[in-house]
C-alpha cells in the first residue's frame, strides 16, 4: 500500500467516526504495520488538504476529528433548529470554578461562590459528561474531588486545559503540572446561557 492510499484510509476513518480518533486508534487501521510518525505526517497532510474548506481537521483532547468551521455552523444549525441545552448562571459559575481550580471539592466551590452548591447542579454537569470524580481529599469525611473530563475539552474544541481562555475574573488556565491556587471572581451576567459545543461532522 502506498502513502496516498494509506492517507485516504485515515481520512475515511476520521470522516465516518462519531468520536475523535487518537493516533493509536488510527495505527490500528493498519494492524501495526504503520508507525505513529507516519500517522502524524498524514494528519498534517490532511489538515493542509482541507484548509480553507467548510470542514476542517482539528486536534482535540481525545484525538483528531473533522468538524465544520465556525463561520458555516450558523447556516447548518438551520437544518436542526432545536435549541441547545440552557444552563443557569449558577451551573456555569460552578463549571468555571472546576475548570480553572481543579481538582476541587464541593466545599471549595461553595467557599468560592459563597452559596450552597445544589447536588442536582453537580449531577447535571456529570450527566453532560463535563466533570467527574477523580479521587477524594484526605481530610475529615474524605470529600470527593471534581475535575473536568476529556469530553469537556472536546466539546470546547481544545487539546488541553492550557488552552482555556482567561476568565472574566482574570483567571489563567490551569497548569496541569503545577495545579496553582486560583480565585474565581464571576462577573455579572444573564441568569442563563446556552452551551454551544463545537459541531462535528456527522458520518
Amino acid at each position: 500500500m502506498n502513502s496516498a492510499d494509506a492517507r485516504s484510509i485515515v481520512e475515511a476513518a476520521l470522516l465516518t467516526s462519531p468520536q475523535p480518533l487518537s493516533t493509536r486508534d488510527l495505527m490500528s487501521l493498519f494492524d501495526g504495520e504503520v508507525g505513529a510518525d507516519s500517522i502524524k505526517r498524514w494528519l498534517t497532510d490532511l489538515q493542509r488538504q482541507w484548509l480553507g474548506r467548510s470542514v476542517e481537521l482539528v486536534q482535540v483532547a481525545s484525538g483528531w476529528r473533522f468538524q465544520t468551521r465556525p463561520d458555516v455552523r450558523v447556516f447548518l444549525d438551520r437544518l436542526h433548529p432545536e435549541k441547545p441545552p440552557r444552563y443557569s448562571r449558577a451551573t456555569l459559575e460552578t463549571l468555571a470554578i472546576i475548570a480553572y481550580k481543579q481538582p476541587v471539592t464541593r466545599g471549595d466551590m461553595e467557599a468560592i461562590r459563597g452559596v450552597t452548591v445544589n447536588s442536582q447542579l453537580i449531577k447535571q454537569l456529570e450527566d453532560r459528561g463535563w466533570i467527574e470524580v477523580i479521587g477524594h481529599r484526605e481530610t475529615v469525611g474524605r470529600p470527593a474531588l471534581f475535575a473536568t473530563t476529556q469530553r469537556f475539552l472536546d466539546d470546547l474544541g481544545l487539546k488541553s486545559l492550557a488552552e482555556l481562555p482567561l476568565s472574566a475574573g482574570g483567571l489563567a488556565p490551569v497548569d496541569e503540572q503545577a495545579q496553582p491556587e486560583l480565585v474565581f471572581q464571576p462577573e455579572p451576567e444573564a441568569e442563563s446561557a446556552e452551551a454551544q459545543p463545537g459541531s462535528t461532522l456527522a458520518p
